[in-house]
């Protein structure tokens, strides 16, 4: 009998890639071999998302409140990543509150920056999409990108920098009052949250308070989306208005 042929057919890849493995701490700057880097100018896509562009572009503190899939998180992260490459700032500054959504994670290994990465995974996703993840790599670690937890925030004066402030809405008024406050020169300051989606005890949320407040002070814009801006699957908008 002849010999079997040593060609064998393709090898099928089964590799099942989990959202957060456990066996493996989760890489917010993503996969080896995924890099890439978008460079075209983020636009908007209805006029309260052109508004909340033109009004970082034209106020140093900017409060944008809606609801989930408006756009506010990447609009303001594509507005900090051009300021910084336009030289207008020197670094980013990220800052999230570590508030679980509903349940408790309990005890988080490794050190600040790897226990609030599952916090901050949107603004890492917006980060490599405008940077690429090698940039990204080398900015966060020469201090460029700087992520802080809102606890760490008290004392600092924040000059030369753009902070975002994700997810304001699980901030309390005490908190939002003091990170407010750390506003410092040549600096902008963008907040982002919905207040219909604190997942803090009912009135411990002070983003809406804040947001009142604030409306009518000269040099500050509030800038409001509703379910007519969202850019996530259509079916978004239509759950939001009856939910």
């Amino acid at each position: 009998m002849g010999k079997r042929s040593s060609r064998r057919a393709p090898a099928h890849d089964t590799t099942v890639q989990y959202l957060f493995p456990n066996d493996t701490p989760w890489d917010p700057l993503g996969e080896p071999g995924r890099d890439k880097s978008y460079v075209k100018k983020v636009r908007p896509y209805s006029e309260a998302q052109r508004a909340l562009l033109d009004a970082i572009d034209g106020f140093g503190m900017v409060l944008a409140l809606g609801p989930a899939g408006t756009g506010k998180t990447y609009l303001s992260i594509a507005k900090a990543v051009e300021a910084l490459e336009a030289g207008r700032v020197g670094r980013i500054l990220l800052c999230r509150p570590a508030i679980e959504a509903g349940e408790s994670l309990g005890f988080l290994p490794g050190d600040v920056e790897q226990k609030l990465a599952p916090y901050l995974r949107p603004l890492y996703d917006a980060l490599t999409d405008r940077l690429g993840g090698k940039r990204l790599k080398m900015m966060l670690a020469d201090g460029t990108i700087e992520i802080a937890p809102v606890a760490y925030m008290r004392g600092c004066t924040l000059n030369n920098s753009f902070i975002v402030i994700d997810e304001a809405q699980n901030c309390t008024y005490g908190q939002l009052k003091m990170l407010l406050t750390r506003l410092g020169w040549h600096s902008t300051m963008v907040l982002t949250g919905d207040p219909d989606q604190s997942d803090l005890l009912p009135g411990m949320s002070g983003f809406a308070d804040i947001a009142r407040r604030l409306h009518a002070l000269e040099g500050v814009a509030v800038v409001e989306l509703s379910e007519a801006d969202v850019v996530r699957h259509p079916l978004v908008a239509s759950i939001l208005s009856v939910i």
